[in-house]
């Protein structure tokens, strides 16, 4: 088994507090940032950030849905953690700045792949899809937070 990897980034016009801020509110902007690959969300613990525990599923493909139970950590400042209690799956978000009024967002997600062939089309499939997944994630964000004060 491969890990199997999908980075996507995006330069945000708002300070990275606004942007982070944004990023770790699963009880407000969390769920209005989600596209319809995304289903049954739902925050079963605490809703902002570190301690929360969140539930998704994920239609990353028309065969594939992923039932997803989250738990967030902040190791370290700017960086969000979503870690799969049902699966490898790991999702970190960094936010940093990008100069003045305006912030870098990565959002990297990590899990063990399968084996073989289907392992291989994973491999080289998956992150192509997660990728445009995230981009639209991550326009919503900059729409949300972008938004004149």
């Amino acid at each position: 088994m491969a890990q199997v990897e999908a980075t996507t980034e995006r330069v945000v016009a708002a300070d990275p507090e606004t942007v982070f801020d944004a990023i770790a509110d699963y009880s407000g902007t969390r769920g209005k940032l989600l596209p319809e690959q995304f289903s049954e969300y739902e925050v079963r613990e605490g809703g902002d950030g570190e301690g929360t525990l969140v539930h998704w599923k994920l239609q990353a493909t028309s065969k594939r849905v992923r039932d997803c139970l989250l738990e967030v950590s902040e190791p370290t400042d700017g960086e969000l953690v979503e870690k799969d209690r049902n699966s490898s799956m790991v999702t970190t978000w960094r936010v940093t700045p990008a100069g003045e009024g305006r912030s870098r967002v990565v959002v990297t997600t990590a899990w063990q792949g399968a084996g073989g062939i289907g392992g291989f089309f994973e491999r080289t499939f998956a992150p192509k899809g997660l990728g445009r997944i995230y981009d639209a994630i991550l326009a919503r964000l900059a729409t949300e937070v972008e938004k004149p004060a």
